[in-house]
This record gives C-alpha cells, structure tokens and sequence, in this order.
C-alpha cells in the first residue's frame, strides 16, 4: 500500500470520539511563522496583521504541516521525510511559503509547518489530502484565521465561528460501543 494510500485509509478509520477532540487541540495551540529570523504569531479566530503587512499583495494565507498524518504518531525521521516532500511540492507549484509551527501550550508537541503565501484554495486543499493532514490553517487577508477540519463534523462537536468541517470524503466512524 502507499503512504498515500495509508493515509486515506487512517482517515477514514479515525474514530469520531476521537475526530471531536482535535477542533480543541488545533484551537489551543501556538502557531508561529518566520520572516526574517523573526517569530510572529498567529491565533485561529483573529487577523494576522503582521502577515498582512510582510505581505501585501497577497489574498491568502495557509499553515499546513506534513507530520503525523491522519492525526496517527510517526517517527521523527518519518516526519521530517514527509516534511521534505511538502517542502518539495510546494516549490513545484511555485509557491511562497515560509518556515512555521503550531505547539501545544504545554510544550508536549511541536509540529513543523509551513506557512504558505497565497495559495489557490483548491491546490491548498489537494495538499492537504495528499499529506494526509485532517486540519489546517486558510483565511483570507485581513481576516480573521480558520482552522479547516477535512471531514464532517462529528454529531456532539457544536459549530464554531472560526472552524470549517469539509465533510471531505472522510466519513468519521462512530466510536466502538462499550
């Protein structure tokens, strides 16, 4: 099987108890980009104005990380690999991107990521399923960040102002009854 494939597959077999506990996770984290050796951050559900004014031109803006696809731990070398070829595409698709990362509060995890420079919200989107990744960020300048789940939104998990469920395909299983 690929890792394309293996991936799909994880996604689909993430069970929905546990898929209605990562909008939290997702919304807790620190998200943080680089430009010029320095760090601004980045909060879903507010403008990032300090990314506005690097760049101004663009109508945009996306963070994805390549790591833990389908939300399933991998290995350090594993990730940097696919971190890697995220890298890769995105310079094949001719995009601007700059280093990033989103971080528990707690410091428990860090995930590299990429924070890309107006993407089209189709090939976003495509990156997204090809690197297995269930949410990332996308918004519009002068906008306040959304987080993007690619999936539907479990039955219990309540809409938020600031998250879009996809329902990409992905059809969350019912956790296993007691």
């Amino acid at each position: 099987m690929t890792n394309h494939a293996y991936r799909q597959t994880a996604l689909q077999d993430l069970p929905e108890a546990h898929l209605s506990t990562l909008p939290a996770i997702y919304l807790a984290a620190d998200y943080k980009w680089e430009l010029h050796g320095q760090w601004s951050p980045i909060r879903i559900g507010e403008p990032a104005p300090a990314l506005d004014a690097a760049y101004p031109d663009a109508r945009r803006f996306g963070m994805m990380t390549a790591a833990n696809p389908g939300h399933i731990s991998r290995t350090d070398g594993e990730n940097r690999s696919a971190d890697r070829t995220l890298q890769h595409a995105l310079d094949m698709l001719g995009l601007t991107y700059r280093p990033a990362f989103a971080a528990a509060h707690t410091r428990i995890w860090k995930a590299y990521n990429w924070l890309v420079v107006d993407p089209d919200e189709a090939t976003f989107a495509e990156l997204g399923r090809r690197f297995g990744q269930i949410g990332t960020l996308l918004w519009s300048r002068g906008q306040p960040v959304r987080l993007r789940m690619r999936a539907r939104r479990p039955g219990a998990q309540a809409p938020h102002p600031h998250i879009d469920w996809l329902g990409d395909a992905i059809a969350a299983k019912p956790a296993a009854s007691p």
